[in-house]
């Protein structure tokens, strides 16, 4: 069967899941560097509706009010790739999730953002392993990716050779130190007394 003939009904019954969503029209960062305002992010192991409660859970602990749904999916995305390595990974999100709606009465993501908040903190205390699972994966899937630098104005690599070499290197108010002081500069950086 080709990938044009997979239906929607076909690609749920073959594993996995699939979060979707379409980047806000405000035109952040992001959307500038998204090829469209579309975006999906699949899952081998993990359904379209675990998936989505983890990414409103990992929301809910790390909360940015403007940080598109798209950069958390890539935390469900990590979540669901550890699973390939370690097989107790999808137990614990498993679990995890299924307390998560139990205890809303079914449906943990139509809670209310109150409601919500005092879910996660009963969850760090009572299912500990599933709370740290999903703080630790978030730090890095968060905010380690291309997305998240766009989104909070971070640039990188690109300032990882420091501010000497984008002009900041103007500090004409204090002498220079002397050479053993202040270690070699960086290539491409005049000291200001020998620029002549």
């Amino acid at each position: 069967m080709s990938s044009k003939n997979l239906s929607r009904r076909t690609f749920l019954k073959a594993g996995g899941g699939a979060l979707v969503g379409t980047l806000a029209m405000s035109g952040g960062a992001i959307a500038l560097l998204a090829p469209s305002r579309s975006w999906a992010v699949t899952t081998n192991h993990l359904s379209t509706a675990e998936g989505e409660v983890l990414l409103g859970f990992t929301r809910q602990l790390f909360p940015h009010r403007d940080l598109e749904d798209a950069v958390y999916a890539l935390v469900v995305k990590a979540l669901d790739k550890q699973i390939d390595s370690d097989p107790g990974v999808y137990t614990l999100l498993i679990e995890g999730v299924s307390m998560l709606n139990r205890s809303a009465g079914g449906d943990w993501l139509a809670l209310d953002k109150t409601a919500r908040a005092a879910s996660a903190r009963a969850v760090r205390t009572s299912l500990n392993p599933f709370f740290e699972k999903i703080r630790s994966t978030a730090v890095v899937a968060l905010y380690d990716n291309p997305l998240a630098y766009a989104h909070f104005g971070y640039q990188g690599s690109d300032g990882d050779g420091g501010y000497l070499l984008r002009g900041f290197n103007d500090l004409t108010w204090l002498p220079d130190p002397g050479q053993p002081d202040s270690g070699p500069l960086p290539p491409g950086v005049a000291n200001k007394n020998n620029n002549a």
